[in-house]
């Protein structure tokens, strides 16, 4: 996928590059740590509840630890996407964000870091009405484009409610997995099978901590590994993990 766009993006003209370039003075900014806070965003987190409710049994969505482990998911949702796009220091949202990217202006902000960052902070909880997933539109195209989702426990795919932190940066979208085109939309359970080896429920990892990083030579390989430590981008993950340390101290998370 990825040696893919890096093609893709060496082959545009020149033009489109001055025009990507203009509108760069424009970018949709990561969010300020108010903003899942706002009127607007507070209202959209108690539909977000609403709605991931509303994927349960009648009788089941009564329950207040139902209640409760929704309102959780949901507040988690927005203010975890707002703080990824602000650690990721992507400034840039959508396909803006990734030509910056594999042109190595930027060095994070692609689909798929939001994903693996969206999983790691909604596996934060042990979750007993719900379960976290991960789904692709256009799997191994130009085109895809990586999320994670929120159903029922017992529930399959597509029941479900899509979180897209990627697309306006920090922002969070959130669609019905229903209403998404079915032939370009697919489950990814060997992507949750992968990550939840690190991101067991209630791990203990920071909200810096990047389950892969990007070698000096371009591979992207996980962060655990020792040739990951000679990488730029690990130090990075490094300092970014001991500045939060110092800005939200005996807190995993920044938010």
């Amino acid at each position: 996928m990825f040696a893919a766009l890096q093609r893709f993006f060496a082959q545009r003209s020149l033009l489109r590059w001055v025009a990507l370039v203009a509108l760069l003075p424009t970018g949709c900014y990561p969010p300020p740590p108010q903003y899942p806070f706002t009127p607007l965003v507070t209202e959209r987190r108690s539909t977000l509840q609403e709605n991931l409710l509303a994927l349960l049994p009648e009788e089941t969505r009564k329950l207040p630890a139902a209640q409760q482990e929704a309102r959780w998911l949901a507040d988690t949702a927005y203010q975890a996407a707002a703080a990824i796009a602000r650690i990721n220091n992507s400034n840039f949202p959508g396909w803006a964000g990734n030509a910056l990217i594999n042109a190595y202006i930027q060095d994070r902000g692609l689909c798929w870091h939001y994903q693996h960052d969206m999983y790691r902070e909604l596996r934060r909880r042990k979750l007993s009405y719900f379960r976290i997933g991960c789904c692709v539109r256009d799997k191994s195209e130009l085109t895809e484009h990586n999320c994670v989702y929120i159903s029922a426990a017992e529930s399959h795919w597509p029941e479900a409610w899509v979180l897209d932190a990627w697309m306006w940066n920090g922002r969070l979208k959130v669609d019905r997995a229903t209403e998404l085109d079915a032939e370009r939309w697919q489950d990814l359970p060997e992507i949750c099978d992968m990550l939840a080896i690190s991101y067991q429920e209630e791990h203990p990892y920071p909200s810096e901590y990047w389950f892969s990083v990007r070698c000096n030579d371009g591979r992207y390989i996980i962060s655990s590994a020792n040739q990951a430590r000679q990488s730029e981008q690990y130090h990075r993950m490094y300092e970014n993990i001991q500045k939060g340390r110092k800005e939200h101290p005996g807190k995993l998370t920044n938010y």
